[in-house]
């Protein structure tokens, strides 16, 4: 098992399998990720609301990778674990016309700049806004062949912006092309479910993850194993789905959250279906990236016994 560093230049904003990978790896191997913030280090602390106004948005999400993973191929499952995400001191949030949940009132462009403490930001005040860094973007290429925007989530993961993958947490992505080719980027030191301005905290930081192979094993989406916050309801199992229908999205990750309960718990679906209705909780990770909404369900982990969703051979 070896230990990797790759730096962020050339950062990439589109999604194609035909990118050559800037690093392969064994599964079991760490690589220390450096990510630009979201905007491709095109803002800086102290810019102007008019400054921010010109940047370059094609470079928006501006991802480190992709990272292949030896041996990898469709129909095998690539774990993906948080081992640390590190803020760099500062970050910033906008309102950008035309964009957010609230877009129709809240018309005119904002900037807002963050000085981040190690645990905390008191930028805001009076408010005192706990820290929990983790990126809003870590996925595998699409099946799909040709250059994707990386607005959209899918399958594949991408532009999720769930914010239970903190450090501590995995992520579990079905891969979809010869050496999954991973990427990473759009870091946020905090955000609330939904992102609803269109930003979290966006921020540069470096991240290191463990990636470890699991072969031909059945994953229909994203699939989260959480670590306890001190906001939440504890370490849970997530369920991630991203549709252009918000309904449509909750329920397949509610049907998916019963076929999970049903194959690794032994539940009778109806059993399962009966849990979800008194233990899950359904919540939007981001009704920003429009035209696809992100819901994850999840049922805390204390509720379950133990299970290792993957063994590692």
């Amino acid at each position: 098992m070896d230990e990797h560093t790759l730096s962020a230049e050339p950062t990439h904003s589109r999604w194609n399998a035909a990118l050559p990978p800037r690093l392969t790896i064994s599964s079991g191997d760490v690589v220390n990720f450096e990510c630009q913030d979201s905007s491709g280090a095109q803002v800086h602390p102290g810019m102007s609301v008019g400054e921010f106004q010109q940047i370059d948005r094609a470079k928006i999400h501006a991802l480190t990778g992709p990272v292949a993973i030896e041996g990898a191929e469709p129909g095998d499952v690539l774990q993906i674990s948080v081992l640390d995400v590190r803020h760099k001191g500062w970050g910033w949030s906008s309102v950008i016309p035309g964009l957010g949940f609230l877009k129709e009132r809240f018309t005119e462009p904002f900037l807002f700049h963050w000085e981040l403490e190690p645990e905390v930001t008191r930028s805001l005040g009076p408010a005192v806004i706990p820290l929990r860094p983790f990126c809003g973007i870590l996925g595998v290429a699409p099946a799909e062949t040709g250059e994707f925007r990386t607005r959209p989530p899918g399958i594949f993961g991408g532009n999720m912006d769930v914010r239970e993958l903190a450090s501590g947490a995995t992520l579990y992505l079905p891969v979809l092309q010869p050496g999954a080719l991973f990427s990473c980027g759009d870091a946020h030191a905090a955000q609330g479910d939904g992102e609803v301005c269109i930003n979290g905290i966006e921020c540069p930081a470096d991240v290191s993850l463990r990636f470890h192979l699991h072969r031909q094993q059945l994953l229909a989406g994203p699939l989260v194993e959480s670590s306890p916050a001190p906001d939440d309801h504890g370490a849970a199992w997530v369920v991630i789905e991203s549709s252009k229908d918000a309904v449509e999205a909750a329920r397949g990750a509610t049907d998916r959250m019963v076929d999970l309960l049903a194959s690794r718990w032994g539940f009778d679906p109806v059993h399962a279906y009966l849990l979800c209705s008194v233990a899950m909780h359904l919540s939007f990770s981001q009704v920003v990236n429009e035209p696809v909404f992100t819901v994850s369900a999840s049922i805390a982990k204390f509720i379950l016994p133990d299970r290792v969703m993957f063994p590692t051979g």
